[in-house]
């Protein structure tokens, strides 16, 4: 197959995250079995306009703010000067509503649609903008094959008017051999918690924070490592430094994979408390490590977290509620370490390579039905 894909970022791209992680571990290895992968993207100060990436061909147009405009002419343009068998857009921000722009098989990749989401993390314009820009897509993609991440965003989808014969499920993999568990790197001595992603307002990490300054209440020795960059981190400071915490709050920033994977195998468990998510990939990849994770009910994180096997769910918002889990684990190194075991078995049965399997088949059923 010959694919044209867009996203807004790609890998290199510093604003990149769980998205693009994603597409990079779907789409690389499909280049990898010699289908031709080019992909449509979004630069940033000093970026090369074209590179190869994963064995793709990655051309980069326009930035951050500038991408939704300059994407259409873009596309245009490719379509043009090569002859494609299918458009793939991965709709993890403003749908860019690329099916007007050709008559090929299209497919939509959907990690997660932001809904009201949005106006707990954005000004409430551009909120609204992102919220209303959602509602034409059940019309403007009415031809075109779905492929969402996880139960959850495929409902969302269908409640929205998308026919649920046009959406397949997909989970994401893990690479279940780098994250792995690791007698040398034993848990923390104490109940040490740890959070990992952006610092997003929307991601929910001041429930963490909330749910720690009730947890030391009961026992001063519970901690939380925050890792992640993000406009969020200044109030998220501000708000540690309001409850008190002190030491037992570290933001580390940026970490590395191998500090990540340290961090992960340390931790008693990984806090996500986000209202929405496509999936949840770092719960994944704790399970991996044997690590429990302590997520919000929420859209998303209930696929990636088996509610009492491999972690626990807390109804979103309830702080008191989530320092009841973390004092649980801190009480019990036991039942950490069981639903350590059970996340590791988990995460052995989601690979990237079954993933990617599934996306061919996909694209090859959706190129089928146009008569490709």
């Amino acid at each position: 197959m010959k694919i044209l894909l867009i996203n807004w970022n790609d890998r290199q791209n510093p604003q990149a995250g769980g998205a693009e992680i994603h597409l990079h571990e779907l789409f690389g290895r499909i280049a990898a079995w010699g289908h031709g992968v080019d992909l449509l993207t979004s630069g940033w100060a000093n970026a090369e306009p074209q590179a190869t990436v994963d064995g793709m061909r990655v051309t980069r147009v326009g930035g951050r703010h500038s991408f939704a405009l300059r994407a259409g002419g873009a596309v245009r343009r490719a379509l043009r000067e090569k002859a494609y068998d299918i458009v793939v857009e991965d709709v993890n921000k403003l749908p860019l509503f690329l099916p007007a722009l050709t008559a090929l098989p299209f497919v939509a990749i959907v990690p997660h649609l932001f809904g009201t989401t949005a106006f707990a993390e954005a000004s409430w314009p551009v909120a609204a903008t992102v919220w209303a820009a959602e509602l034409p897509i059940p019309w403007v993609y009415r031809r075109a094959g779905f492929h969402a991440i996880s139960e959850s965003t495929r409902d969302d989808l269908v409640r929205r008017g998308v026919a649920a014969d046009r959406v397949i499920v997909i989970h994401p993999g893990v690479d279940s051999t780098w994250y792995s568990p690791d007698p040398n790197t034993p848990r923390a001595p104490h109940p040490a918690f740890l959070y990992l992603g952006r610092l997003k307002r929307y991601k929910g990490v001041e429930y963490a924070l909330r749910a720690l300054a009730a947890a030391r209440q009961v026992r001063a020795d519970v901690t939380l490592d925050i890792c992640g960059q993000g406009d969020d981190r200044g109030r998220l400071e501000g708000i540690t430094q309001t409850l008190g915490l002190g030491d037992a709050v570290r933001f580390l920033g940026f970490v590395t994979e191998d500090e990540k994977r340290r961090l992960l195998r340390q931790a008693w468990a990984v806090v996500f408390p986000s209202p929405k998510e496509g999936w949840g990939i770092s719960n994944v990849e704790a399970a991996a490590c044997g690590t429990p994770a302590l997520a919000s009910d929420s859209p998303g994180l209930r696929e990636s977290v088996r509610h009492g096997v491999t972690g626990y769910l807390v109804t979103h918002g309830d702080s008191r509620g989530l320092a009841d889990r973390m004092l649980a684990l801190a009480a019990d190194p036991a039942l950490v370490a069981r639903l350590g075991a059970a996340g590791r078995s988990f995460a052995q049965g989601l690979s990237w390579d079954s993933a990617a399997k599934a996306t061919v088949a996909h694209l090859q059923q959706i190129i089928a039905e146009r008569g490709g």
